[in-house]
């Protein structure tokens, strides 16, 4: 079974993040940048799949020239080959535009079964895996804690609300957005750090895979929220600046 693994580069959760001077990004000089946390999982996922029932691990990634370091990564990790969709501004691409390069990448591999993170830590929209399913015409399940492969099919676990689970099947091929948490994580072993030095990492532009580099979603503006303090005088009657207390703390502060 040939699993292809969408992973992105995010800013680490420790950066300290400044806009840039555009004020539409952020500063990313004095940056450190990991593998998307959710994504990590969905590698987690792919390799354990590959370890029960055979074949690869191809992971895919869209970024500048550090993102190289998040594909050695996972390649360190046991995953097969690489590939590496190289656009300086991919970070701050939407979903839809995510998508279509994964989707140009995966009709080169055809894969079994791709995976994805459940979201990214940067932008969070949470619609990659499902928009991508969506250009290739492929079937799709979300949220998932568990996978288990039955004759051609896929049988998994989704996390729905409140403590409830649903079952779904699935033919093959399919995309999965995984759940996070729901392995724990391995780390690169020494010597998966050294096999990861002669792994094949393929290369392509977005114009090499026939995509258009525009984003249908602009950041006209990132800032950082500002910090102030307020004081309200509720006046009327005891009773009467209760409710209205009661009031802001429901559809203001949203806390009740």
């Amino acid at each position: 079974m040939k699993i292809l693994v969408a992973i992105k580069q995010v800013p680490g959760r420790d950066s300290v993040l400044r806009p840039d001077p555009s004020g539409r990004w952020v500063q990313e000089t004095d940056l450190t940048f990991e593998i998307n946390e959710p994504d990590a999982y969905a590698l987690e996922e792919g390799l354990q799949l590959k370890e029960q029932y055979g074949g690869e691990v191809v992971v895919v990634s869209a970024g500048p020239p550090r993102v190289a370091q998040a594909i050695r990564e996972a390649l360190a990790k046991g995953a097969d080959r690489g590939i590496h969709i190289e656009e300086d501004n991919a970070a701050a691409w939407d979903a839809l535009a995510s998508a279509r390069l994964l989707a140009a990448a995966s009709r080169l591999e055809s894969p079994d079964l791709i995976l994805t993170g459940l979201q990214s830590d940067d932008l969070g929209a949470g619609q990659t895996g499902v928009i991508l399913a969506e250009l290739l015409g492929l079937p799709h399940a979300t949220i998932i804690m568990d996978v288990e492969k039955r004759d051609g099919i896929l049988r998994v676990k989704r996390e729905l609300e409140e403590g409830w689970f649903q079952h779904v099947e699935l033919p093959l091929p399919a995309v999965l957005t995984i759940q996070s948490g729901i392995k724990k994580l391995r780390y690169a072993t020494l010597m998966g750090i050294k096999r990861a030095k002669t792994k094949e990492v393929k290369r392509y532009t977005a114009a090499e895979l026939g995509v258009a580099t525009t984003s249908s979603l602009a950041i006209e503006r990132l800032y950082a929220p500002p910090r102030a303090k307020q004081t309200q005088i509720l006046e009327g009657s005891p009773k009467e600046a209760a409710a209205k207390l009661v009031e802001k703390l429901r559809f203001e502060a949203r806390v009740l």
